[in-house]
């Protein structure tokens, strides 16, 4: 059975849900489908204008266990899955040293990635945690890390920093932790 790691977090539904986004600048969207099964949730998305589609598996309490990331072909381009101790692996075996340590993937098309860490960290409002991240750029699946600093500034309100260049944002998130709108970036539509 599924737990609300965050004590004020409502439990997502065992059936279920959807959620949809606009990506501000490129005009495309992002559909999101989070179920649970076999003891673990899988989310998958679609995001129009990248031509990206993705499959992740957390276990029932939201460590990241595996990413498929497709684009044209019905192989995956990238696969990549987590021992949950920190070790990276691909679908071929090849063990990914450089991403040692990371917990959670940024998958900068999609708005759905920051949900993995709001619903893990448990933070109280005014604490912040950093997360170490593989980052994941959908147009040339460049992996990288970055470590990304979430702090929890209200019941609903987060900001996040970075440390790889990349510009840091403000946001909300609803009941179950999935943002809304991050300014600039995405617009919560569904």
């Amino acid at each position: 059975m599924p737990t609300s790691d965050h004590h004020d977090l409502s439990r997502l539904p065992l059936d279920g849900l959807r959620a949809e986004w606009i990506h501000e600048p490129s005009g495309g969207r992002e559909t999101l489908s989070l179920r649970f099964e076999n003891e673990a949730w899988t989310a998958e998305g679609l995001v129009s204008g990248a031509d990206i589609q993705y499959v992740f598996r957390f276990n029932a309490s939201w460590h990241l266990q595996q990413m498929l990331l497709f684009r044209d072909m019905d192989d995956p381009d990238l696969w990549l899955a987590n021992d949950g101790r920190g070790r990276w692996g691909e679908v071929n075996g090849a063990v990914r040293r450089e991403l040692g340590g990371c917990t959670d993937i940024d998958l900068l098309c999609s708005a759905f990635t920051r949900t993995m860490s709001i619903r893990r960290l448990a933070l109280e409002i005014g604490q912040s945690a950093d997360v170490e991240s593989v980052t994941v750029d959908s147009e040339t699946l460049a992996v990288e890390r970055a470590r990304l600093d979430y702090t929890r500034l209200g019941a609903r309100n987060w900001v996040v920093h970075r440390d790889d260049g990349r510009p840091g944002h403000e946001f909300e998130v609803d009941d179950y932790g999935l943002p809304l709108d991050l300014p600039g970036h995405f617009r919560r539509i569904a």
